[in-house]
């Protein structure tokens, strides 16, 4: 039953493949060999998802080449040897079984079938020793010790299979300069088929993004159905302790972004301030229409209650919308439609749990009893400490809006900034604190009420930000300094590495646009998960 599992995302082998290539790409990169392989030409056209960088060693340096790194490490590394270094990768399809976990439990596993195609410039000897030694070692590694390596001519080139003692297999093919490597034969054997022209390539997409880019990827529409699918279990396990409400999402959002989002795009530039990071979630038409009509972005410039903004907040997000009870009521009903029947009827009422941790009982009168400048801030990673930041058109009517738990009829508690009612279990608070009232976690409340205040950049940031919808700055502080360990080496044990996120989102004629600069984007991210992984 789904009350009793957990999901366990088990990306190793899809992973893990990274650091060997890494290795011998290091190694052999200098090399010379023939006319290049352009990965996209191998990839097959149906591929669920796919991710590719056109220049291994420009990416890696583009993540390295900031202050935040320097200031972590001894040293910045040197990846010049990897420039010109064409990598792709295919998950195929996702494979999904039940494992015992230590306490009993039943848990998903969940195992992308992937193929990754590296040209590496190599001679082709080169790339079969590699293959031999150091992919088997690694697979010998991760697989527990005892694998087995068989090696023979297949498809033009030299095949690798290596076989664990409990039947788990990864395979290698080398051909020439090209490196194939992944945990499911079928995938590569999509390939082989692609390269004799028995079947289409990923090059042949016209909807690929095209030009100047550090990296991008792809997700076409059956992809995002089935990551739907796994996203949303993943949701649903977390969601709650009624196996009803954990069954409901697990039923209805998969079905909503099924017939919503057709495809997913990203592109990871260079910039002044960093890397870039574009996604376009392209969407039904009608639905980008709607949404694009309902969610539409305020008058921009000043930000009332920004100065209330503590100087802990790790997360402060300026909704800035036209007419924010519209844009809600569009969010909802374009799930309903989606939904359809009994489902689309509750999603108004699971909806509504969003507003919950701000002790807001009823969205639509709240909404529409404030100013559309609303501030949302986070602090910590967990999502539990929040709080929200807003300024009411109509007190009276806002006040209805909120839990009864509050006992407004009473005077609240006197401060220095404003006057601040508790829940009767003392969980929640709503505060009135000049013109802006304040509503979530107690302790965040009294945080922005008391709380030192965060510099005056902040306010100066929010107030330059573009103008769209949704606009977030997110500090992000990793005290293990992961990326600096994988790339680098730490310049003293105790240094933390942390980086700024700038987020912006706006609704377009085709879907969602959603932008992020921060220092190492999501190429670093995917390194850090790669080191997670090993």
């Amino acid at each position: 039953m789904l009350a009793q599992k957990k999901l366990a995302a088990n990306y190793t082998n899809c992973t893990n493949w990274f650091w060997p290539v890494l290795l011998f790409l290091i190694t052999v990169g200098s090399s010379c060999s023939s006319q290049p392989t352009d990965v996209r030409t191998v990839i097959p056209g149906d591929a669920l998802v796919y991710l590719e960088t056109q220049d291994l060693g420009k990416a890696l340096h583009a993540v390295t080449d900031n202050e935040a790194f320097r200031a972590a490490a001894k040293s910045q590394p040197d990846f010049s040897v990897l420039n010109g270094i064409k990598v792709g990768v295919a998950v195929t399809g996702f494979e999904t079984k039940d494992v015992q976990a230590a306490d009993g439990a039943s848990e998903l596993d969940v195992q992308p079938r992937f193929v990754a195609v590296a040209e590496t410039n190599a001679w082709n000897y080169q790339a079969i020793k590699f293959a031999e030694n150091k992919l088997g070692e690694f697979v010998n590694d991760i697989y527990g010790g005892g694998v087995e390596l068989e090696r023979f001519p297949r498809y033009e080139g030299d095949y690798f299979v290596w076989t664990a003692d409990d039947g788990r297999k990864a395979y290698g093919l080398v051909i020439g300069s090209v490196i194939l490597f992944g945990n499911d034969e079928t995938a590569i054997e999509k390939c082989i088929a692609v390269r004799k022209g028995e079947a289409e390539s990923i090059a042949k997409n016209s909807r690929l993004q095209t030009g100047e880019f550090l990296a991008s990827g792809y997700v076409s529409t059956d992809g995002v159905a089935q990551v739907a699918n796994l996203a949303t279990i993943q949701l649903a396990v977390g969601a709650g302790e009624e196996e009803e409400v954990r069954g409901f999402i697990a039923r209805v959002l998969p079905e909503v972004l099924r017939k919503t989002v057709k495809e997913v795009f990203w592109t990871g530039r260079k910039t002044e301030q960093g890397i870039e990071d574009s996604y376009a979630f392209t969407l039904e038409p009608e639905t980008a229409r709607v949404l694009e009509e309902s969610i539409r972005p305020g008058s921009g410039g000043d930000v009332p209650g920004a100065g209330l903004i503590p100087s802990e907040a790790v997360s402060v997000t300026r909704y800035d919308l036209a007419d924010p009870q519209v844009a809600w009521r569009s969010v909802l009903l374009t799930a309903q439609q989606q939904a359809g029947g009994i489902s689309g009827e509750l999603i108004g009422a699971v909806g509504g749990a969003l507003f919950e941790p701000y002790g807001i009982d009823d969205p639509e009168v709240f909404l529409d009893s404030v100013d559309g400048k609303i501030l949302s801030l986070r602090f910590d990673t967990d999502d539990e400490h929040v709080a929200l930041i807003a300024t009411p058109k109509d007190l009276a009517k806002l006040k209805k809006s909120l839990a009864k738990e509050f006992k407004l009829n009473i005077p609240g508690e006197k401060t220095d900034r404003g006057e601040v009612w508790r829940s009767e279990e003392g969980e929640l608070a709503f505060a009135v604190a000049g013109q802006q009232i304040l509503l979530g976690h107690a302790e965040s409340v009294l945080r922005c009420v008391n709380g030192v205040r965060k510099p005056s950049t902040i306010i100066d940031i929010l107030r330059s930000a573009p103008n769209v919808p949704a606009f977030s700055e997110i500090v992000d502080t990793d005290p293990a300094a992961t990326l600096v360990s994988v790339l680098s080496e730490r310049s003293e044990q105790s240094t933390e590495l942390t980086q700024f996120y700038r987020v912006s989102t706006s609704f377009a004629s085709k879907g969602i646009q959603r932008t992020e600069n921060s220092s190492f984007g999501l190429i670093g991210s995917i390194i850090e998960q790669f080191a997670k992984e090993r």
